[in-house]
């Protein structure tokens, strides 16, 4: 049987529904479903997505049977109509759109007034009895069909008509008579002639075909493969066209084109919204050429709008309309996106679909259309984009705001923030003291950074990616940050920036947008986060449906505390080496790394105590019986020490230790590649001291928190494990220490103690890691770099270009690899509950924020997931929305 590649709808006719979206795309799909509605939708036929795959599978060409099946629906097209195509008298004439499965609304090309030639504009005109009208419409079809099959600019086709209302005197279009636009028509086509050599094209057959071809080359369009990546849209779906008869808008004082949504797509209220213009046709309303009224009279009263609205003007029309409204977002129970056309006082509908809408209105329609009873609770849940809750969770720049753009980086951490330019974090941190909001700039951050990054209303950095320290740390303190900005160069010694030919200098008052990777000039107006009701309301139906558990990765009472205020239900990674870096720490950390035995290490340890101590009583208080998962110390040594001479003089003069001591440990600490060096559990192995003392700390604190009434579940993280060797010997250290203080303190806490699988030998050797682990926690940073070959502070110069040659299917750092990284999680899961049924499973990396990966995490069967405190709401979205899809 031959493919059927046409499918018929309108005038009684429904060759498809809206289930069949992949096929005729979501424009088609919902024509041919309105028109099974009995809705007024003018007749037409749509040439599936199919076609668009045959079309670039085949070296542009159609498949064979395409020339046939589309005469044979046109041929149904005009008796539908009552109308020929090419008829001089009677002529049919059609628009010719694009439909993706998914909207991109904009992305793609459409032609209106298909079929005009010298001949059908005086039918047109006679039938209508309108000759300006029917000139009208021939312009604006010549004009639109040079720019989109031409591939002609807009610009000589406007030029010639502003100086031709300039000579006539004429202000706006509708001035313009039918000689005027009978005189454009023939200026037009001389420029079309000009610009190609050839006439402009009078077959209407020619015209179709033309069209039909520009709709499915503009799924290759520069703007809309852009869409498709930022969207996640697979190029592999393609693009459906839909021929339909054409109706007009622009007959007159009774005709009219508008777009209405059926709620607010801002703030999701009940109202009907939207725009219309009387003698006017669709992309009048979208191209801003006239300003469009409201449609009903509360809105345009709202606005203060002198025109009369659509209620006002066509009050019979607008009855007609909001029965439609009704009808169909009763049917599709949900908020739709309405194009209609008034011709001559008749209604028709031109497309429905799900209207876009912001976080906020997402949340609100999907809350009421359950109180509503349209929708389920579980359908409410899956309704509102998990990564989206971003925008309601960080303050944001208020909508209309004119950006003076500095330069562009990556969105590496959500949210804005205004403030003033150091480049010093010390410098940040003093002048946050003294209450001044500031927005530090540096070429990448480091840990010794951590006190300025927190001190700091936003970060830039030059260098680094996603997944980069600055990006990592600005997301778990909620820090909008933009990383990678490639364009700023930095003069710390003059206190100044450099991008794009501009100067920045300490001081100055910049935004930053970390949500869309723009540093900005000046303070931006900013919106700052509100977490209705509705937000609680949705959270609580997602905890519901979820089986997924998830935590936050904290290491201050701060973080801690707003990780439970967002739900988070435990920390997953708490990193110990943060607190290191306090200020009043570093001098003993330093003098531990010098010490020359045991004995000096333990002395300097001893220092460390009782700050380690309070560390740990803090966030068990905050987090009270929620489990904490501490990880043991995990980076190189070296990262701890000045490297320069100059900074070795400024550290021992500020604490007596020796500056030639420092800068000689520090050359012998350094790494040709520390990712992969003397980190993690091997700083235990060969210093157990450090490890026991934060061991002590833990239990000390536990225990003092038990006889608070209040007892904490801490578990305890080996990290950069490869063996089950290396890890039953820390274990016995851990678990001695911990005997130690119970015996001194006359009581118990219960523990657990695991290891972090960051290294793809540990996920092969899981089964015997388990034997003697309780919990395995996967982290995925360091297990993409090992598994892959990736840098994730260099891999950002060249994953762009990987994405987009499909090379990749995503950012690794972002979005977890399945297929390799994600089998070896799944490898170890096998393997681990293979030799420990109980064994505890989550993952800490920072995929535990990305809804794609928490949707494979729950596939896997991991037990939770962490991530940064103000993502935890977007994790438990996206856990309940994983388990509801599965």
């Amino acid at each position: 049987m031959a493919t059927l590649w046409v499918y018929g709808f309108g005038g009684g006719e429904s060759g498809g529904d809206s289930s069949m979206k992949a096929l005729l795309g979501g424009k088609g799909a919902n024509l041919a479903e309105m028109s099974r509605l009995g809705l007024p939708v003018p007749p037409g036929f749509t040439i599936t997505t199919e076609v668009c795959t045959a079309f670039y599978a085949n070296n542009r060409q159609y498949p064979a049977e395409l020339a046939g099946q589309v005469e044979a629906a046109l041929a149904s097209l005009e008796q539908k109509a009552g109308k020929r195509f090419g008829d001089p008298a009677n002529p049919l004439l059609v628009s010719v759109r694009s439909g993706a499965r998914a909207s991109m609304p904009g992305m793609m090309d459409t032609v209106l007034n298909l079929g005009l030639n010298d001949e059908t504009v005086e039918g047109l005109a006679k039938l209508s009895g309108d000759a300006r009208f029917a000139y009208d419409s021939y312009r604006r079809f010549i004009q639109m069909y040079s720019n989109v099959v031409l591939e002609l600019e807009h610009g000589a086709f406007e030029d010639d008509l502003g100086a031709h209302k300039d000579f006539k005197g004429y202000r706006s279009d509708v001035e313009m008579e039918a000689d005027d636009w009978k005189e454009i028509v023939g200026k037009f086509k001389k420029i079309v002639a000009r610009e190609t050599g050839k006439p402009f094209p009078a077959d209407p057959k020619e015209q179709l075909w033309g069209a039909i071809g520009a709709v499915f080359s503009s799924w290759m369009s520069d703007r809309a493969i852009f869409y498709r990546k930022h969207n996640n849209i697979p190029e592999s779906w393609g693009t459906a066209v839909n021929v339909q008869a054409m109706v007009f808008g622009n007959m007159g004082d009774t005709s009219a084109t508008g777009v209405a949504f059926t709620r607010d797509p801002s703030t999701g209220a009940k109202r009907f919204y939207g725009e219309y213009l009387i003698n006017a046709q669709g992309e009048d309303v979208v191209a801003g050429i006239r300003t469009p009224r409201a449609l009903t009279k509360a809105a345009r009263e709202e606005m203060g709008e002198s025109g009369e609205s659509l209620e006002e003007a066509m009050p019979k029309v607008f009855a007609e309309l909001v029965a439609v409204y009704q009808k169909l977002e009763a049917h599709y129970r949900d908020m739709q996106d309405l194009e209609f056309t008034v011709e001559r006082g008749t209604l028709y509908m031109l497309q429905t679909r799900n209207g876009k809408r912001t976080a906020k209105a997402a949340l609100k329609i999907a809350v009421d259309m359950v109180e509503e009873k349209l929708i389920s609770e579980n359908e409410a849940v899956l309704r509102v984009d998990a990564a989206a809750l971003d925008q309601l969770l960080h303050p944001t720049i208020a909508e209309g705001y004119q950006r003076d753009i500095i330069c562009k980086g990556l969105p590496a951490s959500p949210g804005a923030a205004v403030g003033v330019v150091v480049f010093d974090p010390d410098e940040a941190e003093k002048l946050a003291a003294d209450g001044q909001a500031v927005i530090l700039v540096r070429e990448e951050t480091s840990p010794e950074d951590i006190h300025g990054m927190h001190a700091s209303k936003a970060i830039v950095t030059a260098r680094g990616g996603m997944t980069s320290h600055a990006a990592v740390v600005a997301r778990g303190m909620g820090r909008p940050c933009v990383s990678g900005a490639g364009d700023v160069r930095i003069d710390e010694k003059a206190g100044e920036f450099r991008a794009l030919g501009r100067v920045i200098k300490k001081g100055d008052t910049i935004t930053v947008d970390g949500s869309s990777g723009e540093v900005i000039m000046g303070a931006a107006e900013m919106v700052q986060p509100e977490l209705t009701g509705d937000f609680g309301t949705l959270m609580a139906w997602a905890d519901k449906a979820r089986r997924l558990k998830v935590r936050a990765n904290a290491e201050t009472p701060e973080d801690a505390a707003t990780a439970v205020k967002f739900g988070a239900e435990g920390i997953g990674l708490c990193r110990t080496e943060h607190m290191f870096f306090d200020a009043e720490r570093i001098a003993a950390v330093r003098e531990m790394i010098l010490a020359e035995s045991q004995k000096a290490r333990i002395a300097a340890l001893d220092k460390l105590f009782p700050h380690q101590r309070k560390d740990f009583a803090d966030i068990f208080a905050a987090m009270g019986a929620r489990p904490v998962t501490i990880r043991f110390l995990d980076p190189p040594l070296h990262e701890f020490l000045p490297h320069t001479e100059e900074d070795c003089a400024d550290v021992a003069k500020a604490t007596g230790l020796d500056a030639k001591a420092l800068l000689a440990r520090s050359k012998d600490l350094a790494e040709s590649n520390p990712m992969l060096g003397f980190r993690g559990c091997r700083l235990a192995i060969v210093y157990p001291e450090i490890y026991d003392m934060q061991a002590r700390a833990v239990f000390e604190a536990a225990c003092d928190r038990a006889e608070a009434g209040e007892a904490p579940i801490p578990e305890i993280m080996i990290p950069f494990v490869i063996s089950k060797k290396e890890f039953v010997t820390l274990k016995a250290r851990v678990d001695a220490v911990a005997a130690d203080v119970f015996a001194a303190r006359g009581r118990k806490v219960d523990y657990l103690v695991g290891t972090m699988i960051e290294l793809p030998r540990a996920a092969l050797r899981a089964k015997e890691i388990a034997e003697a682990a309780e919990f395995f926690s996967f982290g995925t940073n360091d297990l993409t770099q090992t598994t892959m070959g990736l840098s994730r502070d260099d891999a950002g110069k060249f994953l762009g270009a990987y994405v987009d040659k499909g090379m990749l299917g995503a950012d690794p750092f972002v979005t977890v690899d399945a297929e390799g990284v994600g089998e070896l999680v799944e490898l170890a899961v096998e393997r681990g509950r293979a030799a420990r049924a109980d064994l505890k499973l989550g993952i800490c990396g920072e995929h535990g924020g990305d809804p794609q990966s928490v949707a494979f995490f729950d596939a896997a069967g991991l037990d939770y997931v962490s991530c940064s405190p103000y993502r935890t709401p977007i994790a438990r979205l996206a856990a309940a929305q994983a388990a509801l899809r599965r």
